[in-house]
């Protein structure tokens, strides 16, 4: 227990050297998207409780920074952070405990990791959602794709027909076969 909570002040410290300021409330009109089927599904499972960590939000530089360094790599379509540029891949605004864990699946999985979805407007809104932080988007490999379904417990489909599954934390991996990656949500 003493461990947890100093491995937990220690996070804290580290990342209140590099936090990002909250945005207000009316910072951004685009969090008014009307909300997909997926979100109304992606609730906190029963008797889960948010990380202290959770909500910690990350400037992208600072995210990016953390992933690099764990061999994860970032790529965008329009090659820019922009969050308000549908194409880029942003990690602004992004939730501490959603970096912590990718990097956690990256080094349990022992697979190469490609985040190619942050908190960039143009997903589904909805309090779990990208833009707050909560999700990320992953390339599709058999490694992770073996890793996931076969270490996850395998739960219902989601509204568009995603097959999800859900990890011992509660965080949620759908596969978005589709558009050919993993759409995660950490809690």
């Amino acid at each position: 227990m003493r461990r947890r909570w100093l491995l937990l002040g220690a996070a804290l410290f580290i990342t209140s050297c590099s936090v990002a300021p909250l945005p207000s409330a009316d910072a951004d009109p685009s969090q008014a998207r009307p909300a997909s089927v997926q979100d109304a599904q992606d609730t906190l499972p029963d008797g889960a409780v948010l990380s202290a960590l959770s909500g910690v939000k990350l400037s992208d530089a600072t995210a990016r920074s953390r992933v690099t360094a764990a061999g994860i790599a970032v790529v965008s379509s329009g090659n820019c952070t922009n969050r308000n540029i549908s194409t880029c891949t942003s990690l602004e605004q992004v939730n501490s405990g959603t970096i912590d864990g990718i990097i956690t699946l990256k080094n349990a999985s022992g697979c190469a990791l490609t985040i190619t979805g942050g908190t960039e407007t143009g997903h589904a809104s909805g309090t779990y959602s990208h833009w707050n932080g909560y999700k990320l988007d992953i390339s599709k490999t058999s490694c992770i794709g073996t890793y996931i379904t076969t270490r996850f417990t395998r739960i219902s489909n989601r509204g568009d027909g995603a097959p999800r599954y859900q990890s011992a934390a509660g965080n949620i991996y759908a596969d978005e076969y589709w558009a050919n990656h993993w759409d995660i949500l950490y809690y």
